[in-house]
């Protein structure tokens, strides 16, 4: 997989201009992520991000992005800290207060269009009520409980729970576009 963490800031940065230009709580936030994937998984056979996901105790999440949102990785190596500042009291919020959408140049207009239907119905939510609903087997079928640990979510997986047809097939699609992506990164 080719991780894009500036896409990924930008993804969240998005979110918290839709949130009234406020800080969204971590866990929002992660939430949001994954179920934008989703929604973009659903729509066109392809999520937002380029990372693995995994299942963890409050729901599913995108993991590369939950590690940067935790500071595990350098923010200034890789355009992280021209979006986002760093996590201050669980909340993760604009770098700059005059970002603008236009700003954001890695998300295309499907992505947006994709973040706005998931701020639509979601993004009222507070965090736990985004953990519940994760939680839901009617919901996200796909998010196994792991206890303390977790478990990785193959998008073949969240693709069957979405009954896109031949999961299998579209997933191997997904994968040549991310080693295709990754090659013409790297020149």
């Amino acid at each position: 997989m080719s991780y894009d963490p500036r896409k990924a800031a930008q993804t969240i940065a998005y979110l918290a201009i839709r949130n009234g230009r406020r800080p969204l709580n971590i866990v929002k936030a992660v939430k949001l992520v994954y179920l934008a994937d989703r929604e973009s998984v659903m729509k066109s056979g392809f999520p937002i991000q380029d990372e693995p996901r995994v299942s963890m105790k409050h729901g599913p999440v995108n993991s590369k992005t939950y590690s940067f949102i935790n500071g595990e990785y350098d923010p200034e190596m890789c355009g992280w800290s021209e979006f986002l500042s760093d996590r201050s009291g669980h909340r993760i919020g604009l770098a700059d207060e005059k970002l603008d959408i236009d700003d954001l140049d890695e998300l295309s207009d499907a992505d947006i269009q994709v973040l706005d239907e998931v701020w639509n119905k979601f993004g009222q939510m507070d965090q736990w009520a985004l953990v519940d609903w994760t939680h839901q087997p009617n919901n996200v079928p796909e998010w196994e409980n792991p206890g303390n640990s977790s478990y990785e979510i193959p998008v073949e997986r969240m693709m069957r729970a979405l009954a896109i047809e031949d999961a299998a097939g579209q997933a191997e699609l997904v994968k040549s576009l991310e080693y295709a992506q990754s090659l013409v990164k790297s020149l």
